[in-house]
C-alpha cells in the first residue's frame, strides 16, 4: 500500500533538489552539443549520407521530438532519478526495467568513454600545435581495429588524456551537483559561442558545388549513400541526441520536476536540433564530404579555406570544452540510473549511498569512473562507439509504449503535463526509434544481444533475489514513495 503523500512526494531528503530550469536546458545542450557537432557529423557525411546528414539530423530531431513529449509526461509524474528505469519499474514490472536499467549502463559507459576518446584526440593536437605533445606511448588506445572482426596492437600503453579527463569529471561530480550544473553553465556558454561564430563566420563561404547532390547515389550497399545511407546516418548520429535523456536521469535533483523537467528536455533539443543542422549544412558546404572522415573534422574544414584559418585555434578549445561537458553529464547521468537501480535493489546498496558533506552518491561516481576511464584508456573510439546509439532507441521505444499503456490502465492520475495528441505522438515515437533501428548495422544488434544476456545472467544470479517493490507506484489518484517490504 502506498505511503500517505508528503507535499512533495519525491523528496527523500538525500539527493538535493538545486537545478532549475535554465540548469536542465543546460544540462541537456551540454550533452547533445558536443561529440554530434565536433566528431559524428563528419564521419556521417563521409561514410553515410554526404550533405544529406543534414537531413538525418532533422529525422533524428523529429523522432527526439516525439519520445520527448512522452518522456515529459512520464517525468512529470514519477520527477525521480533513473529516467527510463525508474519509468518501466514503476509501471510495467522489475525484468523490463532491469533490461532497460542494464542498456542504459552500457549506453552511458560506452557514450563517455567515446567522447573521451574524441576529446583525448583535440587535446593532443591542441598540445601537439603549442609544441608540448603528448608522448606517443600514452596518446592512444594499446589496441585498433583493422577490419571487421581484427584487432591488432598499436605499440602504446593507454590514452592518459582520456582518463585524465575522466577524473577530472568524476571529481567535479563528487563535489556536488549544484557546483557541476555550475561548471557545465560555463562550458555550454564556450561552446555555443564557439559555434554559432563557426556557422556565421563560414556561411558566405559555402560553396554550392559542395552541395550538389545533396544526397549522393547510392554505391550500390545498403547504407552507403543515396536514402538509404541518409537512414543509416540517422542512426549513427543518434549518439548525440543522449543528453536529452539525460536531463530527465536528474529529475530529483531539479527544484520543481513537473514544470522543468519538460522544459529541459524539449528547450534543449529544439535548440541543439537547429544547431546541428546549421552546422552540418555549413561544414558539408565549405568542405567536400569525402574529406571529412577524421577525428576533427570541424577544425580540418576551417583549416582548408584561407578565409576561415583564424579559427581552427578556437574550434579546438571550444571541442576540448564542448566534449569534456558532454563527459561531465554522462557520468552525472550513469551514477543516477546507478542510484535509482540501487534504491531497488537490483544492484549493491553502495551505489545509492550519499556523501554526508556533498550529498551526492560518491561511490557510484568513483566506480563509474573508473570503468569509463579503463575503457577510454584502453580502446579506441570506433569500438567504443558501437553500441551507444541502439541502447538509447530501445529505451525510449520502452518509454513510448509506456505512456500508452498507462493511459489505458490508469486515465485518472494526475499528469502535470500532457503528451499531446498521445495516440499519435507516442505510435509514431516508437515507429521513429525502430526505424533508426532498423538501418543500424547487424554486428550492432548482435552486440546488443550478448550484452543483454549477460545482464539476465546477473538479474537471475543477484537482481531478482534483493529487488524491493518499487518505491513509487502509480494509483488511480495519485503516487507516494513506497518502502521495502516488510
Amino acid at each position: 500500500m502506498a505511503a500517505d503523500i508528503p507535499e512533495n512526494p519525491t523528496d527523500e531528503g538525500d539527493l538535493k533538489r538545486s537545478l532549475g530550469p535554465w540548469h536542465l536546458i543546460s544540462l541537456g545542450i551540454g550533452c547533445i552539443i558536443g561529440a554530434g557537432i565536433f566528431v559524428l557529423t563528419g564521419h556521417a557525411a563521409a561514410g553515410y549520407a554526404g550533405p544529406g546528414v543534414v537531413i538525418s539530423f532533422a529525422i533524428a530531431g523529429l523522432g527526439c521530438l516525439f519520445a520527448g513529449l512522452c518522456y515529459s509526461e512520464y517525468a512529470s509524474m514519477i520527477p525521480v532519478a533513473g529516467s527510463a528505469y525508474t519509468y518501466t519499474y514503476a509501471t510495467m514490472g522489475r525484468l523490463l526495467a532491469w533490461i532497460i536499467g542494464w542498456n542504459l549502463v552500457l549506453e552511458y559507459l560506452a557514450a563517455a568513454s567515446t567522447v573521451a576518446v574524441g576529446w583525448s584526440g583535440y587535446f593532443n593536437n591542441f598540445l601537439a600545435s603549442i609544441g608540448l605533445p603528448v608522448p606517443a606511448a600514452f596518446a592512444s588506445a594499446p589496441v585498433a581495429l583493422t577490419g571487421f572482426h581484427t584487432i591488432a596492437a598499436t605499440g602504446t600503453w593507454f590514452n592518459l588524456p582520456a582518463v585524465a579527463i575522466i577524473g577530472l569529471i568524476t571529481w567535479v561530480l563528487i563535489v556536488g551537483v549544484k557546483t557541476s550544473a555550475n561548471f557545465n553553465n560555463a562550458m555550454v556558454v564556450i561552446k555555443l559561442t564557439i559555434v554559432l561564430v563557426v556557422i556565421f563566420a563560414c556561411f558566405s563561404y559555402i560553396v554550392p558545388a559542395n552541395h550538389t547532390p545533396f544526397i549522393p547515389p547510392n554505391t550500390g550497399e545498403v547504407g552507403h549513400f543515396g536514402w538509404t545511407g541518409v537512414f543509416r546516418a540517422t542512426g549513427v548520429i543518434f549518439f548525440s541526441y543522449i543528453g536529452f535523456d539525460a536531463v530527465s536521469v536528474a529529475a530529483q535533483e531539479a527544484k520543481n520536476p513537473q514544470r522543468d523537467i519538460p522544459l529541459g528536455m524539449l528547450g534543449s533539443l529544439l535548440i541543439c536540433t537547429v544547431l546541428y543542422m546549421l552546422m552540418s549544412y555549413v561544414l558539408t558546404g565549405i568542405a567536400p564530404y569525402q574529406t571529412l572522415n577524421v577525428p576533427h573534422p570541424v577544425s580540418a574544414a576551417v583549416e582548408a579555406l584561407p578565409g576561415t584559418r583564424w579559427l581552427a585555434p578556437f574550434v579546438n578549445v571550444g571541442a576540448i570544452v564542448g566534449l569534456a561537458s558532454v563527459v561531465l553529464v554522462l557520468l552525472l547521468a550513469q551514477s543516477r540510473v546507478f542510484y535509482a537501480m540501487s534504491r531497488d535493489g537490483l544492484i549493491p546498496p553502495a551505489f545509492s549511498r550519499v556523501h554526508p558533506k556533498f550529498a551526492t552518491p560518491w561511490k557510484g561516481n568513483i566506480v563509474t569512473g573508473l570503468f569509463a576511464a579503463l575503457l577510454a584508456g584502453l580502446l579506441p573510439l570506433d569500438i567504443l562507439g558501437e553500441l551507444v546509439s541502439i541502447g538509447t532507441l530501445a529505451a525510449f521505444t520502452i518509454v513510448c509504449v509506456g505512456v500508452m499503456v498507462l493511459r489505458v490502465r490508469m486515465p485518472h492520475v494526475k499528469r502535470p503535463f500532457r503528451t499531446p495528441f498521445v495516440w499519435v505522438t507516442a505510435p509514431l515515437g516508437i515507429f521513429m526509434c525502430l526505424f533508426m533501428m532498423a538501418f543500424l548495422p547487424m554486428d550492432t544488434w548482435l552486440r546488443l544481444a550478448v550484452w543483454t544476456a549477460i545482464g539476465l545472467v546477473v538479474y537471475f544470479l543477484y537482481s531478482a533475489k534483493h529487488a524491493h517493490p518499487p518505491r513509487y507506484l502509480i494509483g488511480t489518484l495519485s503516487m507516494g514513495p513506497v518502502g521495502p517490504a516488510e
